[in-house]
């Protein structure tokens, strides 16, 4: 089995993205492993302070870690937004293959010195464990907001991320450009998208040659997503999109069998449903390299 850093390489050197989906529990799990293995994709699941608190950390690095060993397939478990160096180890211990370790809130100073710290300890815990960090700032909580909040004068610089990663080592940055945490109204009716500053992407990726990642993906427009694919972005993080579809199919699925009282005769339809979500992203994050292949058939 690869290590993560070597499918994160192999996903750059191939203009595709690894999609990375937050677990908030196993129906979700089971439906993005079902459409990671039906496109023979890596995949990358996280769990945020919140989602680790509900699952148990070392609950949920056990059950990741059987369907990688069971089914000899990529899948990948990151502690997503982390903000304690007590968490990120507590992580570390479980086996957890990445960690965000996300002190952005911080003035920039006092992030790189906790950051560059928190790297240190978790690598000499594990050598191939990853370790993102983030500055700028895209909101917080996966929320459905009334209005979008304005983020612009917070977006990470080259220079900012270009000092960030050499004074902390980090392996990956989370910068904000333009992505913004949760969905707003008009977004779930479908009537907006979010749009990306593809420019800045491949601006701090020519300036610091870094793995990049783009949390609060869900509602972004699909070819702002394509073109910041192309610029750098190697991770795109999917989370308020599957809580809706989950809550949606659960509530039909419970009007549909009002009757049911048996756990897995209603959340099967749960699972598909998610399980659609993460396929229609997986191959619009993949579809260079099914492009690519297509012409070489």
């Amino acid at each position: 089995m690869q290590k993560l850093r070597e499918v994160l390489e192999q996903a750059q050197k191939n203009k595709v993205a690894v999609g990375h989906f937050n677990i908030g529990d196993d129906n979700i799990l089971m439906g993005v492993f079902a459409a990671a293995r039906e496109l023979r994709v890596p995949v990358m699941v996280g769990v945020s302070e919140g989602e680790r608190a509900f699952l148990g950390v070392r609950q949920v690095a056990a059950l990741v870690k059987s369907l990688r060993d069971e089914f000899d397939f990529p899948i990948y478990l990151n502690a997503d937004h982390t903000h304690s160096l007590a968490k990120a180890l507590e992580a570390a211990n479980a086996g957890f293959d990445s960690i965000v370790f996300d002190l952005s809130a911080l003035p920039f100073d006092e992030n790189v010195r906790q950051t560059r710290d928190a790297v240190q300890k978790l690598k000499a815990i594990n050598p191939d464990i990853l370790v993102e960090g983030e500055i700028g700032d895209i909101g917080t909580g996966s929320e459905i907001h009334a209005t979008a909040p304005d983020l612009t004068k917070f977006r990470t610089t080259p220079d900012e991320a270009k000092k960030f990663i050499a004074a902390t080592g980090i392996d990956i940055l989370a910068p904000a450009v333009g992505n913004m945490h949760g969905l707003v109204q008009s977004m779930v009716e479908g009537k907006t998208k979010k749009h990306l500053d593809v420019e800045r992407i491949a601006a701090i990726k020519k300036e610091t040659g870094s793995l990049l990642t783009l949390h609060g993906g869900s509602g972004t427009d699909d070819d702002d997503f394509r073109r910041a694919i192309q610029a750098g972005i190697n991770v795109v993080h999917i989370n308020t999109e599957l809580r809706l579809v989950w809550r949606n199919s659960l509530d039909a699925s419970l009007a549909q069998h009002p009757a049911e009282v048996v756990p897995y005769k209603i959340l099967p339809a749960v699972v598909e449903a998610i399980k659609q979500v993460a396929l229609s992203r997986l191959r619009l994050f993949n579809e260079h390299a099914v492009q690519a292949t297509s012409k070489s058939a």
